[in-house]
């Protein structure tokens, strides 16, 4: 039975993605307590309540759990130990496993390979001499990252016919912190893919997105992707495995590199709702934000369908200037993060431009 109109959803993180569930909600007659250190947190603005503590304070995580039906979060570094606490209350989702599977990409894409899911030949990376073999195996190509944490290119260092001899020293550049070496893939495009699973079982997914990334961070996605059918099936086939795996409740995101040959590899889950699915709100009736509501509360799921062909694009940092003249423009929906100051790789806002659709 979904949960009754009125009902507390608690958010872990006050970004941007957390306003846009707060938001979704609301649409949805819940209230939304949003848990985040940060007192000037963007989805405090929109929501009910807004709890500033640390993530690893357990008094105050309680005393939050307490207070909602149920909880989710927007982001995947959140302790797994905070979201144990809080599912030992009241429910967390999706739950801690999916979080412990993300937030450790030895560990993600172990789940991934174990589920039949191809990705990029990848080695742990514990000092300078294990990047050095790692190199050797790659032919001195590979893209190194920390296991944990990092984002928006953050992290990451590429090798592109690297001798052994420049490993030296690498390893402390990066705070002797576990690292990943990731096999260079050459691919012609990337997809990502936004799914959805029910308490019951059920998943949907919403078309595949083509994304254009620059220095690490998403600048655009486009839908429909340039894509084959059989890459669409091979990409939702994949998705739905990793939701059935994690047992997972809630709104996932998929990101993919597709091969000349049309086959796909897995490059990273994203246990929330994703940067690269925020189309959704302004092609389709039910967004991934609404979705995920949805998933949460045992509402039904909504159909995915796409009304129009879209291309929606990041503003980051001073692109958020452009808003006035984007809303001059037929249409654009624009999206503004109520953040107060603009840096440089800072996410801003975003805008998607419709138009008819082709396929």
């Amino acid at each position: 039975m979904a949960l009754a109109s009125g009902s507390t959803i608690g958010i872990l993180g006050g970004g941007q993605l957390g306003r846009m569930l707060a938001m979704a909600a609301a649409k949805l007659g819940y209230r939304t307590i949003i848990f985040d250190p940060d007192a000037h947190a963007p989805a405090a603005q929109v929501a009910n309540e807004h709890v500033v503590a640390d993530y690893g304070d357990a008094a105050a995580l309680e005393a939050f759990a307490r207070r909602c039906d149920v909880v989710s979060y927007e982001f995947e570094n959140v302790p797994v130990e905070a979201a144990r606490t809080i599912d030992a209350i009241t429910t967390v989702s999706p739950g801690p496993q999916a979080l412990e599977a993300a937030q450790d990409r030895i560990v993600e894409k172990t789940f991934l390979n174990n589920a039949g899911i191809e990705t990029a030949p990848f080695r742990t990376v514990d000092s300078d001499d294990d990047l050095a073999r790692a190199l050797a195996e790659f032919d001195g190509n590979g893209v190194l990252k920390t296991r944990r944490m990092g984002y928006d290119g953050k992290g990451q260092r590429v090798f592109r016919g690297a001798l052994p001899s420049v490993t030296g020293g690498v390893f402390a550049s990066f705070g002797s912190t576990p690292l990943i070496l990731e096999g260079l893939v050459s691919f012609q495009r990337e997809v990502s893919v936004i799914g959805a699973r029910s308490a019951n079982g059920y998943v949907v997914s919403f078309e595949p997105a083509e994304n254009v990334h620059q220095d690490g961070i998403l600048r655009s996605s486009s839908v429909p992707a340039r894509i084959s059918k059989f890459t669409h099936d091979a990409v939702n086939d994949a998705v739905c495995a990793i939701l059935h795996g994690l047992n997972y409740v809630g709104v996932i995101g998929v990101e993919f590199f597709v091969l000349d040959d049309g086959k796909v590899l897995a490059n990273e889950i994203a246990p929330r709702v994703h940067n690269s699915g925020h189309w959704t709100e302004a092609a389709c009736a039910v967004s991934q934000f609404d979705q995920h509501i949805r998933a949460i509360t045992a509402l039904p799921l909504g159909e995915p369908f796409r009304h129009s062909d879209c291309e929606m694009e990041n503003l980051i940092g001073e692109d958020i200037n452009r808003i006035e003249a984007l809303c001059c423009e037929d249409g654009v929906v624009v999206h503004h993060y109520g953040k107060t100051e603009a840096r440089p790789g800072r996410k801003m806002g975003h805008f998607t431009r419709l138009s008819a659709r082709s396929s």
